[in-house]
């Protein structure tokens, strides 16, 4: 099982980074394979002049195409999710999330950002195909505290408790899945079958 988690926030210190941080650890414990691409990680010209031949934006291209779930984690700002995360999911294709389970997960200042998730980052997900996005998760910059020095960041219980519940869910609904077969598979399976009328 393969899931594409993907951080749209510029900043190195990040609270929607530390949320897509434990999202990984947790899903890596339940035996999943995470591959994280950060916004800021990427040549900021490839995205800005839609590079799709570039080697980094080649790899996203790829493994977004493999994996069976996306997480999407972004800051929210001005009631949108960061213009930098809008440039990379740009350069998908129409049908890139097709078939995945896709989990939103924002940050913002307050409560008052927590319909920013759907009115504009559910609708560009929906446009990529995503067979199936979950309700995700908003949390307020007052719900994650920074730890002293390289203390780990914390959530407040409430969060910690919905965050758990959201990720058991994604799990769950990837796991739960069909798995599609290789056409090639699916061939010799037809061809060896014993056929009676």
């Amino acid at each position: 099982m393969l899931v594409v988690a993907i951080g749209g926030s510029p900043s190195q210190r990040s609270r929607s980074g530390v949320l897509l941080e434990r999202a990984k650890h947790a899903l890596q414990g339940k035996g999943v394979e995470v591959v994280t691409f950060q916004v800021r990680d990427f040549n900021a010209e490839d995205l800005l002049h839609a590079r799709f031949d570039s080697p980094q934006v080649l790899n996203f291209l790829q493994l977004v195409e493999k994996a069976d779930g996306v997480i999407v984690a972004t800051p929210i700002y001005k009631a949108a999710y960061s213009g930098a995360l809008k440039t990379l999911l740009d350069l998908l294709p129409e049908r890139a999330l097709s078939g995945k389970v896709v989990l939103p997960i924002a940050t913002g200042g307050s409560i008052a950002h927590l319909l920013a998730v759907d009115y504009a980052l559910k609708p560009v997900l929906s446009a990529l195909k995503a067979q199936e996005t979950l309700q995700g998760i908003f949390a307020d910059d007052t719900q994650i505290t920074y730890g002293q020095g390289n203390a780990a960041a914390q959530l407040d219980e409430r969060l910690a408790e919905r965050f758990e519940a959201v990720l058991t869910e994604f799990h769950q609904t990837i796991a739960s899945r069909p798995k599609p077969v290789d056409p090639g598979v699916l061939n010799d399976r037809l061809l060896s079958a014993r056929w009676s009328i």
